[in-house]
């Protein structure tokens, strides 16, 4: 039988995780939707309490829920934006200061950068080179296999793959939208339910 990576894809949907954004972690620039499906940067510096789980340096927010085992998905909508970090990071990443996006500093990370830019965050780096803008980016993981994948959710195709890594801590969903840059990357990144869709 031939291999569909649409089959596959498919398979990456009936895991999806519902994930809220967590306050607690936002660094105080970015400002987040009340229902926390949302997150966008801000002007100002909000004055918010320097808790050990606050990011007060990168411009990122984790999910609420993290996860040590099993399989998870869930779809950004990162369209009308310039710069943005999607993935996932170890519990105890380095929350405070200046840190390199890479698996050896606990995070898994395809990036935006300049509004054409995609990047691979590992030591060293991989330009990805992507046939259109993606709209809509879906992460994927499987916590036993060392696997986080991203996926081009409107065209359908896989984006990079992490393989071979090995998870020993709860890992919790990762979202940058980056700094505005004067108005020209306002637009928020949007949680969104998965739409099921049948290509097999």
């Amino acid at each position: 039988a031939s291999f569909s990576p649409l089959c596959f894809f498919s398979e990456e949907w009936q895991h999806e995780m519902d994930v809220t954004l967590d306050p607690d972690t936002a660094n105080p620039f970015l400002i987040l939707s009340d229902d926390g499906k949302q997150v966008r940067c801000g002007d100002t510096k909000q004055n918010l309490p320097d808790n050990p789980e606050r990011f007060n340096y990168c411009f990122c927010v984790l999910g609420k829920e993290g996860f040590s085992s099993g399989r998870f998905y869930y779809e950004v909508q990162v369209n009308r934006k310039t710069d943005w970090d999607l993935g996932v990071v170890r519990e105890s990443v380095n929350r405070k200061g200046i840190y390199a996006l890479s698996p050896q500093n606990g995070l898994w990370t395809v990036v935006l950068r300049n509004g054409n830019e995609y990047k691979v965050c590992a030591d060293p780096p991989v330009l990805l080179s992507l046939r259109e803008k993606s709209q809509k980016v879906g992460v994927f993981v499987d916590y036993e296999e060392g696997l986080v994948s991203f996926y081009d959710v409107e065209a359908r195709s896989h984006i990079y793959s992490f393989t071979g890594q090995s998870f020993t801590e709860k890992l919790y969903p990762y979202f940058s939208p980056g700094q505005h840059f004067g108005g020209k990357n306002l637009a928020p990144l949007i949680i969104t339910p998965v739409i099921k869709t049948e290509y097999c």
